[in-house]
């Protein structure tokens, strides 16, 4: 089965900032690779001139530690840097099409399927992935351009491969096909 057949598909970069990278203030396992990986399927799309969409995650919260305006951290990471004319929402929440004209874009660019890479995985990529399904749109997730950090329940400390393992998979049940980069590049190509 064909990855993209005959559908538009967008290209979606779901908070790959720096303050998810080392040094930064809420480090991720695994961000620099999930970056580098995430930098070859944005080359793929920039040669073929499909549609990218950069989400950047600006923190309003009282208290929030990080993604704060004006800082470093904030800014969307080198490795998958916008070029001029790629369009950037801003957003506040988890889901990137809540307060954000990300739906509408879509609509507007008859695009129905979107291939998402970003960060975390356990939540702004999870909440978007989501929601896109539920606009009904078509959705791929690259998980090897993802990254998510170790969580905590109770006395319990989840380490982030398992979590990453355990959204990937619930996404993968039914609200995306989770592919590795190989795979979704050859399909790209073909």
């Amino acid at each position: 089965m064909r990855i993209l057949s005959k559908m538009t598909t967008a290209l979606l970069l779901i908070d790959i900032q720096n303050d998810y990278f080392p040094g930064g203030n809420m480090e991720l396992e695994g961000s620099l690779t999930a970056s580098q990986r995430t930098r070859e399927i944005l080359a793929a799309f920039r040669r073929k001139n499909l549609p990218v969409v950069h989400i950047q995650h600006v923190a309003t919260r009282p208290g929030a530690i990080f993604f704060r305006p004006d800082t470093e951290g904030v800014k969307i990471h080198a490795n998958v840097e916008p070029l001029p004319g790629e369009v950037i929402f801003q957003k506040s929440f988890p889901n990137s099409f809540r307060g954000t004209p990300l739906l509408e874009h879509l609509r507007d660019r008859k695009i129905d399927h979107v291939v998402v890479c970003g960060m975390m995985t356990h939540m702004c990529v999870d909440a978007t992935v989501r929601a896109a399904f539920d606009y009904g749109l078509q959705v791929t997730v690259v998980h090897e351009a993802c990254a998510t950090r170790s969580l905590t329940f109770q006395d319990q400390t989840i380490p982030a491969a398992q979590v990453q393992a355990a959204f990937l998979s619930a996404l993968s049940f039914l609200y995306a096909r989770v592919v590795r980069t190989g795979e979704f590049l050859r399909n790209l190509r073909s």
